[in-house]
């Protein structure tokens, strides 16, 4: 005779997973509403007439939600000796993306001017992009990404950035009253064809649904597997 224990062990197995799935199906429910309304948000936005970016007192208080993607434009100075290399993964292969402080009457913004290939990495090798006197830029605005990557942590001693951290970067490069987001470049082309811009992902995978439905099939199936265990004839099995 199996034991109370035994008996009791496949239902609580089968009511634990039911509420797992469960709570996984509504957690992509919920993803997907919110993936939807990224989509809706961003799609609106970059085709948006460009406007200038946040001003300096306002820095502290925006909302990332506010103006993640918003199209903006600007006017101000590159310092290319300050620009920092932040590793890339691009449609067109591995490089950098090339990250230039732009300072403006309103203050540093740092702009993603584009991929360049690792050949491309040295400033030399693309001399002609450099550009000097003032620049009018247009983009979007990304929100910053502290840390690095999974398993690719950014090591700001040693110049390895694996994620534009604004934070850090201008922190690194002694850069005062620095905005806390970074501009996107668009693909107006750079003098020489480097750095690259307007490769900014606006198109996003939402497949939130399919995962939804899946984790409740298991959760119903759990449930399902609940109702035989506790059967009256299949307790008397156990037995």
């Amino acid at each position: 005779m199996s034991t109370g224990r035994g008996r009791f062990a496949l239902p609580a197995l089968c009511l634990i997973g039911f509420c797992l799935f469960a709570a996984l199906g509504v957690w992509q429910l919920e993803r997907r509403a919110w993936k939807l309304d990224l989509i809706e948000r961003v799609e609106r936005r970059i085709h948006a007439a460009p406007v200038p970016p946040p001003p300096p007192e306002r820095w502290d208080r925006v909302a990332p939600r506010e103006i993640e993607y918003r199209r903006v434009a600007l006017r101000g100075w590159y310092r290319h000796e300050a620009e920092t290399l932040v590793d890339a993964l691009t449609e067109r292969g591995p490089g950098f993306w090339v990250l230039t402080p732009l300072r403006t009457d309103n203050g540093t913004f740092l702009v993603n001017r584009g991929f360049v290939p690792r050949e491309k990495r040295d400033p030399d090798a693309r001399r002609a992009g450099q550009v000097t006197g003032e620049v009018a830029v247009t983009g979007l605005v990304r929100l910053s990404e502290p840390g690095g990557r999974f398993l690719r942590p950014n090591r700001p001693a040693e110049d390895r950035w694996y994620s534009r951290d604004v934070g850090r970067i201008a922190e690194r490069r002694g850069l005062a009253r620095v905005a806390p987001f970074f501009i996107d470049a668009d693909e107006a082309p750079n003098p020489g064809g480097h750095p690259l811009g307007g490769l900014t992902i606006v198109r996003f995978r939402n497949t939130h649904l399919i995962y939804a439905l899946t984790w409740f099939g298991l959760a119903f199936l759990c449930l399902f597997g609940l109702v035989v265990a506790l059967r009256p004839g299949h307790s008397r099995e156990q037995t």
